[in-house]
């Protein structure tokens, strides 16, 4: 068990397992979450200096993070740096936004999430995080 908070990419399963490769091999530093979700959660925004502790798809925590950067923006003004740290091969906004809009209109997601769904357009808020590995395990 981990003294941080659990950060969860993805869900569990061949995504999970590739986001977390690519959060260990340095290549995703960076993600992108709905501020809707932190609402519904009642979950505190992160802030820069917060930890967390990443698990795989076993629910076994393999790092930690630290958080170095938070912006809340609208999908719509997504900048091209924070899609390609993302770290999941898009090389324009538009691939990425592609990607994520397929994720968050997932019935997984929407059922997690709960009704009512949210409008996923350029106007929905986002949080976008910058993270750096602090440790490994």
């Amino acid at each position: 068990m981990s003294e941080y908070p659990i950060a969860e990419f993805g869900f569990p399963g061949p995504t999970r397992d590739r986001l977390v490769a690519a959060i260990l091999a340095g290549e995703k530093t960076a993600t992108t979450s709905l501020l809707i979700e932190y609402e519904r959660e009642s979950e505190p925004l992160p802030e820069v200096g917060d930890r967390q502790a990443i698990i795989d798809s076993e629910g076994v925590v393999v790092a930690t993070i630290e958080i170095t950067r938070v912006d809340i923006l609208p999908l719509g003004s997504v900048p091209l740096a924070h899609a390609v740290a993302e770290g999941e091969g898009c090389r324009t906004v538009e691939e990425w936004r592609a990607q994520h809009d397929a994720f968050w209109s997932s019935t997984e997601f929407l059922d997690g999430l709960g009704a009512p769904w949210p409008i996923i357009d350029d106007h929905a808020v986002a949080v976008l995080e910058r993270f750096a590995v602090v440790a490994r395990v």
